[in-house]
């Protein structure tokens, strides 16, 4: 069996559709559509079920993936080993980052690492932090941002503590306190994440003993900053996510402190090949330079 049709499936799987895997593999549907088709009937079974919504697994496809990421994922650390005995420093690390570690750390993170190595090349997977955590559980990304602590069975490294913040409009009858008191979100209009995603400002109010008035739901963080401008409610956000831009609104330390610990996970043991190493030693740099 060919690895090219194991990577065209996964793709297929992952983006959902076979038209965007054909795009995003440079190569036209049919090819795709083939290969599949190719690989079915090797195996004996469908992998697909075909709807005008899109591609979804079938229950053989489900049990099928695991062994088909740990393939590939072999495969990359081949090649890397390889690149790395002949000294090319080639390769495809994949990461997995939530928004405020996407936009503002990895950027220059990856710039400084590709004048270094210009052959390695990299795959970026934005989510929150479950959808991170399922990334590295599933083998989809070889490294991952994560919100500490963490119980996969991952080598995990703890890079910054990140303040959590709250922010209001700028109308706020609390903006001229110097700490917003936590015990406030009780009255105050609340938005908050998804409970899936919302692990900061859930541990800092549960600590607290504080229920907050939530009002509105959403799993984007620009969302929220979007909302609390235009005077819908108040919410909680990591200070990190708040950096860089201008906001029509008004952000505050807490009454009692709180933080979250920005950590990073890799591949446990040895799975995580030599180009995926050496990029976690520059995550590490860069975010000591910060720290300094």
């Amino acid at each position: 069996m060919s690895l090219a049709k194991y990577k065209m499936f996964i793709t297929a799987v992952e983006l959902g559709s076979l038209t965007k895997a054909a795009q995003a593999l440079g190569c036209t549907q049919s090819a795709v559509s083939h290969s599949i088709d190719s690989l079915e009937k090797e195996l004996g079974f469908a992998l697909l079920k075909r709807s005008r919504g899109g591609i979804h697994l079938t229950g053989e496809g489900e049990q099928l993936m695991p062994a088909l990421r740990n393939l590939l994922n072999s495969a990359e650390q081949l090649e890397q080993t390889a690149s790395s005995i002949r000294g090319l420093d080639s390769g495809t690390v994949r990461i997995g980052a939530f928004t405020s570690v996407a936009v503002h750390w990895l950027p220059p993170i990856l710039k400084e690492f590709q004048q270094d190595y210009p052959r390695v090349d990299f795959k970026l997977l934005n989510g929150d932090y479950h959808d991170v955590e399922q990334w590295l559980s599933d083998g989809s990304v070889d490294i991952g941002f994560i919100n500490m602590p963490c119980h996969l069975e991952c080598e995990t490294i703890a890079l910054m503590e990140d303040r959590l913040l709250a922010i209001l409009p700028l109308n706020s009858r609390f903006s001229s306190y110097p700490r917003f008191p936590l015990v406030e979100c009780e009255t105050e209009p609340f938005i908050s994440l998804l409970e899936s995603s919302d692990h900061d400002a859930r541990r800092a109010l549960e600590a607290a003993g504080v229920k907050p008035n939530v009002r509105f739901y959403t799993k984007d963080d620009y969302a929220i900053l979007a909302m609390v401008e235009q005077g819908l409610g108040m919410s909680i956000m990591p200070e990190l996510l708040l950096k860089g831009r201008q906001y029509h609104l008004h952000m505050m330390p807490l009454i009692p402190e709180a933080k979250r610990t920005i950590g990073l996970a890799v591949a446990a043991g040895d799975k995580a090949g030599p180009a995926t190493r050496r990029f976690v030693d520059y995550i590490i740099r860069y975010v000591t330079r910060l720290s300094k």
